[in-house]
C-alpha cells in the first residue's frame, strides 16, 4: 500500500471535525426547543389562552433562526463525505448511503412541509391543525437525527454487512440490523434527549434573563416552569441512556471507555474516577513506573458494575488491549494487537491475491483465507500497535465534562422548580441560569468528542482506519477548504448570535396578553 501523508489525514479529520462541531451548535437547539414551542402551543390549544400561543410563537422565531442554520452547515458536512473521504464512501457506501438518503427523503421533506403550515399558518387552519402540524415539524427533525444517528452507530459498531471481494465493498445484507441494532436505539436516545437538556437550558436561561431585566415576567414565570419539568425529566433520561451507553462501549469499544476512564492497566472490582488530573507527558502506549495520575478520587467498583453489571467484573485497561491475552465477554481469549494486525495484513494480501489470481483453485484459496481473516482486515493498515491508543487526555478530560455538567443539569432543574415564582428574588441563582446557557453546548460538544476522538483511530469501528478511508488530495486543497469553512461557519454563527440577540432584545409580542 502507497504510504498516506499523515499530514494529509489530520487536516482532512480537522476539516470534517470542524464542520461537524459548527453543525452540532445548532441541531439540538433545534431538537429541544422544538418540543419546549410545541408544547406551549398544546396548552394553548388546551386551555384557549391567547398567552400561550404568544409564548409558543416567541419560540418559533427562535427555533425558525436557528432551523435554518443547522440546514445549512449539514448539507455541507455530507458532501464531505465523497470530496475527503471517498475511500470511505466507496467502502460502505452501499450500506452508510441508505439512512442517509432516507434522511433525506422522508424526515427532511417532512420537515420542508410543515414547517410552512407551522410558521404561515396561523389563523388560516384550525388550531388542532396547526398544532399538529407543529408537532409534525419536530417528529420530522427527530426523524431526520435517527437516520443521521444511525449512520453513525454503524461507523461505530459495523453489523448486517457482507464483504464483496469482486467489487472490494461492503454490501448491506440486513437492514433491521443496520437500522435498529442496539448501539443505534441507544445512541439516538441518548442523543436526542441531551438536546432537550439543551434547548430547556437554553429556555430557562433567556427567561432568567427577563426577569433579572424585570421585564416579561408571567411569560419568563411560565417558560421556565414548562422548561424546568421538561428539562428534569430529560436530564434524568439522559444520565439512564448514558449509563447503557456506557455498558455497550465496554463490550464493543473497550478501548474507548479506557480512554475515557484514564485506564491503563485493568483488572477485577474497578473503580470510577470522579475527579482526576492525568500526569503530563505520559506515554499511554507503553509500561512506566510512575503513576499516571496526579489526583485520582474513584468510587469503589463502579466502574465494574457499568462496565459488567458485577462489582468484581473485569475490565481491561489500555495495557491489556494491547497485550490481549483476557477474557472476552463471549468468552474467547483477546488477541493481542499485533496479532491483530498481523491477521489484518493477511486478510488484505488474500484480497490482493483473490483480484489477482488466474485459477479457481487460487481464488478459492485466496477467498478462504479473506474470510478467516476479514473480522481484522481494517487492522492491516496500522503501522504499530500505538496506533491503537486514542487521545487519552482529551478523551479524559471531555468525558468528566460531559458527565459533571450533566449532573448540574439536574440540580439546576430540580432548584428552579423549588424556588418556583420565589426564583424571582434570588439574582445571583439567575445569574447563574444565564451564564448556563454556554454550558449546555459545552457538554453536548464534550459528548461527541468523548464518541468520536475515543473511538480513534476508526473510520469505521475495526474495518477501516481513517489512514485507508481518505481521499488522495493535496494537503493544501485540505488546507485551503478547512480555512474557508472556518470564515464561512463563522460568519453563520455571527449571523445567527445577532439575530437571535435582537429577537430576544424585542421578546414576545406582548407583557399582558388576554385570555
Amino acid at each position: 500500500m502507497e504510504p498516506i501523508d499523515t499530514s494529509l489525514v489530520d487536516w482532512s479529520r480537522a476539516q470534517f471535525a470542524l464542520t461537524a462541531m459548527y453543525h452540532w451548535l445548532f441541531v439540538p437547539l433545534t431538537l429541544g426547543l422544538g418540543v419546549v414551542m410545541a408544547i406551549m402551543e398544546t396548552l394553548y390549544v388546551r386551555t384557549g389562552r391567547e398567552f400561550w400561543k404568544q409564548t409558543a410563537r416567541f419560540w418559533m422565531k427562535l427555533f425558525g433562526i436557528n432551523f435554518a442554520m443547522g440546514v445549512a452547515t449539514g448539507i455541507i458536512l455530507e458532501f464531505e463525505f465523497g470530496t475527503n473521504w471517498s475511500n470511505y464512501s466507496w467502502f460502505v457506501g452501499d450500506i452508510f448511503g441508505a439512512p442517509l438518503a432516507i434522511e433525506g427523503i422522508l424526515a427532511f421533506f417532512m420537515e420542508a412541509t410543515f414547517i410552512a403550515v407551522m410558521y404561515f399558518g396561523w389563523n388560516k387552519v384550525s388550531k388542532r391543525a396547526h398544532l399538529t402540524a407543529t408537532w409534525l415539524t419536530i417528529v420530522g427533525a427527530t426523524i431526520s437525527a435517527w437516520w443521521i444517528l444511525v449512520a453513525n452507530a454503524w461507523m461505530q459498531f459495523p453489523q448486517g454487512m457482507q464483504f464483496n471481494p469482486d467489487t472490494v465493498r461492503n454490501e448491506m445484507v440486513d437492514f433491521v440490523a443496520v437500522a435498529f441494532n442496539e448501539g443505534a436505539v441507544v445512541k439516538f436516545c441518548h442523543t436526542v434527549v441531551s438536546s432537550w437538556v439543551l434547548g430547556a437550558v437554553f429556555v430557562v436561561g433567556v427567561s432568567s434573563w427577563y426577569l433579572l431585566r424585570g421585564r416579561h415576567k408571567e411569560f419568563a414565570h411560565a417558560s421556565i416552569k414548562v422548561a424546568a419539568w421538561f428539562g428534569l425529566a430529560a436530564a434524568l433520561l439522559t444520565a439512564y441512556t448514558g449509563h447503557h451507553s456506557g455498558r455497550i462501549i465496554a463490550v464493543q469499544q473497550p478501548m474507548k471507555l479506557a480512554a475515557a476512564e484514564g485506564l491503563y492497566e485493568g483488572g477485577n472490582s474497578q473503580g470510577l474516577v470522579l475527579a482526576g488530573v492525568l500526569r503530563p507527558g505520559v506515554d499511554w502506549t507503553a509500561p512506566t513506573e510512575e503513576d499516571k495520575f496526579l489526583l485520582n478520587i474513584e468510587m469503589p467498583y463502579a466502574l465494574s458494575v457499568l462496565a459488567t453489571h458485577a462489582a468484581d467484573g473485569y475490565v481491561p485497561g489500555i495495557r491489556n488491549i494491547l497485550e490481549g491475552g483476557y477474557t472476552l465477554p463471549d468468552g474467547n481469549p483477546a488477541l493481542s494487537a499485533e496479532e491483530k494486525i498481523r491477521r489484518g495484513r493477511e486478510a488484505i494480501a488474500a484480497l490482493s491475491l483473490y483480484r489477482a489470481a488466474a485459477d479457481d483453485a487460487t481464488k478459492q484459496m485466496a477467498l478462504d483465507m479473506l474470510r478467516e481473516n476479514f473480522a481484522y482486515f481494517g487492522y492491516g493498515y496500522l503501522k504499530e500497535p500505538a496506533d491503537l491508543v486514542p487521545p487519552v487526555p482529551l478523551t479524559f478530560y471531555s468525558f468528566r465534562i460531559m458527565v459533571t455538567l450533566g449532573g448540574y443539569f439536574i440540580v439546576l432543574f430540580a432548584g428552579l422548580l423549588l424556588l418556583r415564582t420565589r426564583v424571582e428574588q434570588w439574582r445571583p441563582v439567575l445569574w447563574c441560569v444565564v451564564c448556563t446557557i454556554p454550558m449546555a453546548w459545552i457538554a453536548s460538544q464534550a459528548g461527541w468528542v468523548v464518541a468520536e476522538v475515543g473511538r480513534q483511530p476508526w473510520a469505521i469501528q475495526g474495518l477501516l482506519p481513517n489512514v485507508a478511508a481518505i481521499s488522495r488530495l493535496e494537503v493544501s486543497s485540505v488546507q485551503t477548504t478547512f480555512f474557508i469553512f472556518l470564515g464561512l461557519f463563522t460568519l453563520l454563527l455571527v449571523a445567527e448570535l445577532r439575530i437571535m440577540g435582537k429577537a430576544i432584545s424585542t421578546g414576545p409580542e406582548t407583557d399582558t396578553p388576554t385570555a
